[in-house]
């Protein structure tokens, strides 16, 4: 036991330097996301602005009861999963699929060309491209003049004021902005592979779809596993930043998500412990959601995060 206590301190003092790097990550961790929990305790209380924590009167659960009995409830669960799990097929498919066709381009210069480009977008926040949507899904925006002249859409139609537009919006624009910037990592698990399992393939007949699926997926397999298990676990939130602005009056009906609904409650009606209560149970299903995501990845693939 002496022994390993002595062998733990050589290494610590061995990689002091490092180890003072992660301080500040660690006091960032700290004060935004565990004292900040402190805090939750309002979801249980009748919490006015005037109070400190820990000095209102306790309710219990009347405020998720509440929650469970809002006509809205519903509505705001259909949204939130619909368009979760929508960026989950299609958004977390898109970047694997581009890596892999990415990675076969020879052409070095175009490459780096198209990758730049593809994703520059991410660099952008959802202000700026949600109003550059707006003005191009509207009743005059190029993207509906084009679907006019090709007949796929009726004249004089705002795609951001029809609810049964919103959820494909949604996905779309979502893949537009992160495919290039989600397609590097990727990317990196597939310059990490052995070049003479290419290279023996080739020798042995095997043409490039074949290399492709047969080496390059399965390659990096673990990491697809760890990035779906996150995806997972983020499967309540439905990108904030996102939905606030492309969302109006007009398509509440279809963009009326779990956090729209937080920030209606919390800020439009300063309802504090309401919409505490409703972030808390977000994040109880979230957990338990990666926690099963893990399990069942780790058991299929052997790859999990814990």
């Amino acid at each position: 036991m002496k022994g390993k206590k002595s062998d733990l301190w050589a290494r610590i003092k061995k990689q002091k330097f490092l180890l003072m790097m992660v301080i500040p990550g660690i006091i960032w961790l700290l004060v935004f996301c565990y004292f900040p929990m402190y805090g939750c305790q309002i979801a249980f209380q009748n919490y006015r602005i005037t109070d400190t924590l820990g000095t209102s009167e306790w309710v219990g659960l009347k405020w998720f009861t509440k929650l469970f009995n809002d006509r809205a409830f519903p509505e705001i669960m259909k949204n939130t999963l619909g368009i979760s799990l929508l960026k989950l097929v299609f958004g977390f498919t898109a970047p694997i699929i581009f890596a892999l066709f990415l990675n076969e381009i020879k052409n070095i210069r175009f490459k780096r060309v198209v990758q730049t480009l593809s994703y520059l977008p991410h660099f952008l926040s959802w202000v700026v491209l949600g109003g550059i949507m707006i003005t191009w899904l509207s009743d005059t925006g190029v993207i509906v003049k084009i679907l006019n002249a090709v007949g796929l859409l009726d004249e004089g139609v705002n795609l951001l004021a029809t609810p049964k537009y919103f959820w494909g919006i949604a996905v779309i624009s979502d893949i537009w902005k992160e495919l290039g910037w989600g397609a590097i990592i990727y990317l990196a698990a597939i310059s990490g592979i052995d070049l003479s399992l290419y290279e023996a393939a080739e020798i042995d007949g095997a043409k490039r779809m074949q290399r492709l699926w047969y080496i390059t997926l399965p390659e990096i397999t673990s990491t697809i596993a760890i990035l779906f298990i996150l995806q997972v676990g983020g499967i309540m939130g439905s990108n904030f930043d996102q939905i606030f602005v492309l969302h109006n009056s007009l398509n509440d009906s279809a963009s009326n998500v779990i956090d729209m609904f937080v920030y209606k409650i919390g800020i439009g009606n300063a309802s504090y412990s309401y919409a505490t209560a409703i972030g808390l149970f977000r994040s109880v299903i979230s957990l338990i959601l990666l926690v099963i995501a893990n399990n069942v990845t780790g058991k299929l693939e052997g790859s999990s995060l814990f």
